[in-house]
């Protein structure tokens, strides 16, 4: 295996914050939800709390370019972390003192949402910025990095299932503040600052990023497909604690293990594509192996056992797996690094602004007919999205530029810098 990645110490340390940092907030992302559900008994307020953070996100994402592009990804990360951890902290807070009112939760997540905006852009780029332009490496990375977040979706549901009944929700959401900080510390400690790339300020405009983004074939049509198939996503991971107390005899067990099987399934997917990216093209791994992430969600729709269900997310999760990392490295390489901030987070932006139609459209849908036709829905969508994706890679691998700008990536780490 070729080690060349995990041996850099802040790659290291940068995975190890994501591990820390992520699981609280796969904690949260069962905690909050199960406990507005449980308290009130209404999935339309538990999609409200959902979607706040969402609409902070997109509301923030951006205003957030000029932050990222001035500070750069590693200083943008620290501060985002420096105030999630805090904001976390009020929910419990304030429920213990019995001054937690609903509007008041809203608000805490609407915060949340706005500073994980740039935050999450900080995190695609930091990597060429301390890795550089070779398509290879960046997609090992990015392996790494997907494998990482995957094992949160594995660590954090389950965890978050146990400590539920043994501590309240809560106190699981006081666990998420703390990993904030624990982010913060590594990332302060052991990665590098990195220059942001110079831009003059038509290239650092938001309108510029989007042109670029509309120009460029393949990243349009994957941008359309991403935003609607996030809207599926969501209103999926808003119907799994729904059908856990529709089928399953409300065991909170039940929903970590039905989160924890999409991340166990990411991780083996994850791990088989760190040694793939080597030897297959990215575009043509992703056109032979979109399709199986979607297919498999319309076993769902079926009144399944508890390990049935788990077994349809667990095979989802392999094929998100395989092909996650080679996305991100090309969308990521193909953006010239001048615009890199501005695209990406313009990007980011408008899948958060979709992200809210997912979760308030599966609220009260689920109150209104139940779990089934919300899962055909979301598969339906999944799959056309998906056939999209697939179509759209096979269309740029045969397009002796893209094959060319895609190799050269390979070959010179520096290569990409002047594809426009």
């Amino acid at each position: 295996m070729d080690t060349r990645v995990l041996r850099n110490r802040a790659i290291r340390a940068l995975l190890a914050a994501e591990v820390i940092s992520t699981t609280g907030g796969q904690m949260t992302w069962v905690a909050l939800p199960w406990f507005v559900l449980v308290t009130t008994g209404s999935a339309t307020r538990m999609s409200l709390v959902l979607a706040a953070e969402a609409v902070g996100f997109a509301a923030f994402g951006f205003p957030s370019v000029r932050l990222l592009n001035r500070l750069g990804a590693r200083r943008t990360m620290l501060l985002c972390d420096g105030l999630r951890g805090p904001l976390m902290l009020v929910v419990p807070v304030l429920h213990w003192a019995d001054a937690l009112s609903f509007g008041l939760l809203i608000a805490v997540a609407l915060a949340v949402g706005a500073f994980s905006a740039p935050y999450y852009s900080a995190n695609r780029m930091i990597l060429p910025e301390l890795l550089g332009e070779d398509e290879t490496v960046v997609s090992q990375a990015s392996a790494l990095f997907q494998g990482a977040t995957r094992i949160t979706l594995l660590l954090g549901p389950v965890t978050a299932g146990v400590l539920i009944g043994l501590i309240g929700a809560p106190s699981v959401l006081l666990v998420d503040a703390a990993t904030y900080v624990v982010a913060l510390l590594l990332v302060a400690l052991f990665v590098p600052a990195t220059k942001p790339v110079e831009a003059d300020g038509e290239d650092r405009s938001v309108l510029a990023g989007l042109r670029w983004a509309a120009r460029d074939p393949l990243i349009r049509t994957w941008r359309f497909c991403f935003i609607v198939g996030d809207v599926a996503w969501q209103a999926i991971f808003v119907a799994i604690p729904v059908l856990v107390v529709a089928r399953y005899d409300a065991d909170a067990r039940v929903v970590g293990a039905l989160f924890a099987a999409f991340g166990v399934g990411a991780v083996l997917g994850n791990t088989v594509s760190y040694r793939l990216v080597k030897q297959v093209d990215g575009l043509r791994l992703i056109a032979r192996v979109s399709l199986a992430q979607a297919l498999p969600l319309w076993l769902l729709v079926l009144d399944l056992p508890a390990v049935g269900a788990i077994a349809v997310l667990l095979a989802s999760g392999i094929a998100n797996g395989l092909i996650n990392p080679s996305l991100h490295a090309i969308m990521t390489l193909r953006i010239p690094p001048a615009l890199r901030g501005t695209v990406m987070t313009s990007l980011m932006t408008l899948y958060a602004l979709a992200m809210p139609i997912g979760i308030l459209g599966a609220g009260p849908m689920l109150d209104a007919f139940g779990v089934e036709p919300v899962f055909a829905a979301a598969a339906a969508v999944q799959t056309l999205t998906m056939a999209g994706v697939a179509l759209a890679a096979r269309a740029a691998s045969a397009t002796p530029e893209d094959s060319y700008r895609m190799g050269a990536g390979r070959r010179r780490p520096h290569a990409v810098r002047s594809a426009r």
